[in-house]
């Protein structure tokens, strides 16, 4: 089971009960001793349920419940209290709160309303994943994403679909710039008409005029009849100039010229071709910097910059990864005829704290590959490729120990390693010890244990 309850209470014995209690059933815990601290901890963990006290010094729990609402709208709230305090509990339910539970608190009820919150949140999570699925179907066919990077985009290309302008389209490769160049075409008054994309980088310079403009039988060696250029093929249509920064300064003056003139020239020919086309461009290069470098043509560049849209790294859209990974497990599930329902313990915290050098294409061959290597309900962290494994983002793996001619003291070298790997899990988990020793496999006594006798501070 892979769901994550958090739990707040200022009552050690009634905290520490509940944490056994749902850990023996297989959920994360994590727990927080105040209002403050559950409020922290909610900003810095994936969290599905929060089950909380009513009654806290400082920031109670029904300010921790309107903070959830607000700013985390898909995390269920379940409250604890008193009979004295049922009021408070009804007034909980009115401002959102899934439901209560009340002292003395009975095992079979807690496991019970949690069970409930839980299919509560799963039908509101496929409501919003079919949401999203038919805004991807309808509006930007398979763009995922929910964070405010991402909603700036969507909002942005709603607003160039109808018209004509040139759209310069920047980010690094893997982000998805072509999704978005056909979701602008497919979503504007020439979606009936053709899209045709080209990567300028993937052709040979001496070939990529050909392959643009056409050419005229007998214009060069191996030109045996006339043939059609992609400008001609996306005529009324769109094209796409696939990392055209890579494009050289005379091959970049023959675009300038058909942005100016809206004509063409064939290889080897003296006739001009009227087209009709919408350019959009998209490079993964830095162009105002390839402008100053004298490599990009100023004018060009200012021409293809009418409406440049930026996508996001993945690494910039962290929240977007959950979603994403929703997205390519229903992907691959059908492709590969699997059932896979969701991650294992731990491969989520693997995924979100990568940095991914290859973004959202190197996201779905990551899961393509998982789902295909595994037999159960659960991806496993052994499914993810080596270089997403926690273990291998440390140094201590991509370094080879030095060992001084006079030897070494194994045990001290040994506690250092310990030390910096403890630090770490708790750097990521957010200062939180039930997190971080489940990011390190261990029990949260064991760790507490070993940060006393390696002296590190909670």
């Amino acid at each position: 089971m892979n769901d994550t309850i958090l739990l707040v209470d200022d009552e050690a014995h009634t905290r520490d009960a509940l944490s056994l209690l749902l850990g023996r059933e297989g959920y994360n815990v994590i727990t927080a001793s105040s209002g403050e601290e559950g409020i922290d901890c909610l900003d810095k963990n994936v969290v599905d349920i929060v089950v909380s006290d009513v009654m806290m010094p400082r920031v109670s729990g029904m300010e921790l419940l309107q903070y959830a609402k607000k700013n985390h709208p898909e995390v269920m709230v379940i409250m604890i209290t008193g009979h004295a305090s049922l009021e408070s509990a009804i007034a909980a339910m009115k401002d959102g709160a899934f439901d209560y539970i009340t002292k003395p608190i009975k095992i079979d009820e807690v496991r019970l309303t949690i069970q409930k919150a839980l299919e509560k949140r799963n039908l509101l999570l496929e409501n919003i994943q079919l949401k999203q699925q038919l805004k991807g179907k309808y509006r930007f066919e398979n763009l995922v994403g929910t964070s405010t990077a991402m909603q700036d985009v969507f909002s942005l290309m709603e607003k160039v679909v109808n018209s004509d302008s040139t759209v310069l389209i920047q980010g690094e490769s893997g982000t998805g710039k072509e999704l978005v160049a056909k979701a602008i075409h497919y979503n504007g008054p020439r979606k009936d008409k053709p899209f045709v994309a080209i990567n300028c980088a993937a052709i040979p310079n001496e070939l990529l005029e050909s392959e643009l403009f056409g050419h005229v039988k007998g214009s060069f060696t191996g030109a045996v009849s006339n043939k059609s250029g992609k400008f001609e093929q996306a005529n009324t249509g769109t094209i796409l100039l696939d990392e055209i920064g890579s494009m050289t300064l005379p091959l970049q003056g023959k675009i300038l010229r058909v942005l100016q003139e809206r004509e063409i020239e064939r290889v080897g020919g003296a006739k001009p071709i009227k087209v009709d086309v919408r350019i959009i461009s998209a490079t993964n290069v830095d162009l105002e910097k390839a402008v100053k470098d004298g490599q990009f043509r100023e004018d060009l560049y200012y021409r293809l910059h009418v409406i440049p849209i930026k996508i996001p790294a993945l690494r910039e859209r962290a929240e977007d990864i959950p979603l994403l990974v929703a997205h390519f497990i229903k992907k691959y599930n059908e492709k590969l005829k699997k059932n896979i329902t969701g991650l294992a313990a731990g491969v989520m915290d693997n995924l979100v704290a990568y940095e991914w050098p290859g973004n959202i294409r190197e996201l779905e061959n990551a899961i393509e590959r998982a789902i295909t290597l595994t037999d159960g309900d659960y991806i496993q962290e052994t499914a993810l490729p080596q270089s997403i494994k926690m273990t291998t983002q440390h140094p201590y793996f991509n370094t080879s120990p030095m060992i001084p001619d006079k030897g070494t003291d194994l045990d001290r070298e040994i506690e250092g390693f310990e030390a910096v790997m403890i630090s770490t899990a708790l750097r990521k988990a957010g200062g939180v010890k039930s997190k971080a020793a489940d990011l390190l496999n261990i029990k949260r006594t064991t760790l507490i244990e070993k940060m006393r006798r390696l002296r590190i501070l909670s």
